[in-house]
């Protein structure tokens, strides 16, 4: 599904902020992207994104290569993966339902083909409550639930997560991870970004340890 080799990436004329990162991830597989503040965890969520190209090396996604591919091959590509934002990106002026279900009403769904399912996912989330709520009004953590719940509806084949319960409580994080493991279980690929250890000892799964640039790769121990 993804493949890296010897990839590096820079900002401008800066030092590279990855260095020969080499690694693979599988379809059906589950990894946690981890290591210090400023290691560069955000940077190799937004290459698998395609918002950025290498600077160097091979990456490929579904078998495309980030450096040549055309823009609405990105475009095409995009619609398998779902991304959770560390900042959210919800838009002040829809309710909770309708940030949820933008992406289906960017590809033209009609909204009869959505309704139950994006009710569905705000429900399973707990904004069953606030879904005709503004973003103003949602606290970090509804905020946060409610990016996750954008990035499922779609139903991707791979799922990118940017420190998706850095804004929830304990119970909720564990809810968000089972969330996750289900989906997993299912077919889709997830990729979490975090720091957070006792969310990873929760269940055990494949590590990308990042640290100076480079990438570390741990079997299903983290160790």
């Amino acid at each position: 599904m993804i493949r890296f080799e010897n990839v590096g990436l820079r900002y401008g004329l800066g030092p590279e902020v990855l260095r020969d990162v080499s690694f693979h991830i599988a379809p059906g597989s589950f990894q946690y992207v981890t290591g210090p503040s400023g290691a560069g965890k955000t940077s190799l969520l937004r290459l698998l994104f395609l918002s950025l190209q290498p600077t160097r090396g091979l990456l490929q996604i579904f078998k495309e290569d980030a450096s040549t591919i055309k823009r609405e091959t990105v475009q095409r590509l995009r619609k398998r993966i779902g991304i959770v934002f560390q900042d959210f990106r919800l838009l002040d002026h829809l309710t909770t339902y309708e940030n949820v279900a933008l992406p289906l009403r960017v590809w033209g769904v009609p909204e009869d083909d959505y309704r139950s399912d994006v009710t569905e996912l705000l429900e399973w989330v707990g904004l069953g409550d606030r879904m005709w709520v503004h973003p103003q009004v949602l606290s970090g953590g509804e905020k946060q639930r409610a990016a996750i719940a954008r990035a499922l509806i779609t139903k991707p084949e791979i799922l990118l997560a940017d420190e998706p319960t850095g804004n929830v409580d304990p119970p909720l994080a564990r809810r968000l991870l089972r969330l996750f493991i289900e989906l997993n279980r299912l077919g889709t690929s997830v990729v979490i970004a975090t720091h957070d250890l006792s969310l990873m000892e929760q269940h055990k799964a494949r590590r990308l340890v990042l640290n100076d640039g480079h990438v570390d790769v741990y079997q299903n121990s983290g160790q």
